[in-house]
């Protein structure tokens, strides 16, 4: 019988508290800037000779992975993902990341992982994961928490028919340059980012490991697994189109506007495929004063060529006010 000669972690044998092994990443120049430049983001604050050079926010997605295959081996059962017998993907669904510290090159992050909940909605199975990123001085510098889609009720999602839709050529991003507090008003549109997907990107951002074991077949990079999986066909991760909304919110913010206590919400909503191009698009939809910060709230939504909303992201972002120092 299927799963018999294996102890499967399947969603009945996933339990809140059970912990993965920890993980120790040196942050430096290179990988911050390697990062950057598989996340299609040239922009000269991730570059090496940089004074005080910060990771993009969501960078912690790498230099503190998942691991969920090793959650589960550190647990005794063999995740899904690298099962001999049922394999099958358990893919991403949402992520809230927090920040509450810059992270630097000179940095060193340990890396902390365990369930934190698993739920039933609409008829599908969702486990939710929560990784903290602690720094050389024990210090919680970002955690978030990940949610995988352990069972699909809706069955295999249809993969589009090829066709002439996605543009000639994607325009350049398009900023209005950074805003601080007083400038910001509700209903402000911010930068506008257009992203061409590709299977050759898709493989280099899975090649890009800071810490665990590499995965070279999965629904990101192994057409024929893929289009036994929920999607029907690779597509990319959603940390990949995490990084995409944390560049689109860079033409308008730099990263230490993440840093200073800052949030960012990802749901994704239909697949971002190989060939698809995504326009990512913003605004300000809040203002307000807090405990002595000044909290900016946004909305970005990433919409493909098909006109299908592929991800809406809320973010929460510390500024300061014209004229005054950070």
């Amino acid at each position: 019988m299927v799963g018999q000669q294996e102890k499967l972690w399947t969603f009945d044998m996933v339990e809140p508290g059970q912990v993965g092994n920890e993980t120790l990443v040196e942050i430096t120049a290179e990988n911050i800037a390697e990062y950057a430049r598989l996340a299609l983001n040239y922009s000269p604050e991730y570059q090496p000779g940089n004074s005080g050079l910060l990771a993009m926010p969501t960078m912690v997605l790498n230099y503190a992975p998942l691991l969920r295959e090793e959650i589960a081996e550190a647990n005794g059962f063999v995740a899904f993902e690298v099962s001999k017998t049922a394999r099958s993907q358990t893919p991403f669904a949402k992520c809230a990341v927090r920040w509450f510290l810059p992270v630097a090159a000179g940095d060193t992050i340990t890396g902390r992982r365990r369930v934190l909940e698993k739920y039933e909605r609409r008829g599908s199975k969702f486990v939710t994961f929560r990784v903290e990123a602690v720094n050389q001085r024990g210090e919680l510098a970002a955690e978030y928490d990940y949610t995988c889609i352990f069972e699909y009720a809706k069955g295999q999602r249809e993969v589009p028919a090829k066709g002439d839709e996605s543009p000639e050529a994607a325009p350049q991003p398009v900023s209005h340059g950074p805003l601080d507090f007083d400038q910001a008003s509700v209903g402000d549109a911010l930068g506008e980012l257009a992203i061409t997907e590709s299977q050759e990107i898709m493989n280099r951002k899975n090649d890009f490991r800071l810490a665990g074991r590499p995965n070279d077949s999965n629904i990101h990079t192994d057409e024929e697994f893929a289009k036994q999986n929920i999607f029907g066909s690779t597509t990319n991760s959603g940390p990949a189109t995490m990084s995409y909304v944390d560049q689109l919110l860079g033409l308008s913010f730099p990263a230490s506007r993440f840093y200073s206590g800052g949030s960012l919400l990802m749901r994704a909503i239909t697949p971002f495929r190989g060939g698809d191009t995504v326009i990512f698009q913003g605004e300000i939809t809040g203002k307000s004063e807090e405990g002595g910060k000044n909290l900016l709230e946004c909305r970005v939504k990433g919409i493909n060529q098909r006109g299908e909303l592929v991800c809406l992201a809320d973010a929460a972002l510390i500024l300061g006010r014209s004229g005054l120092p950070d």
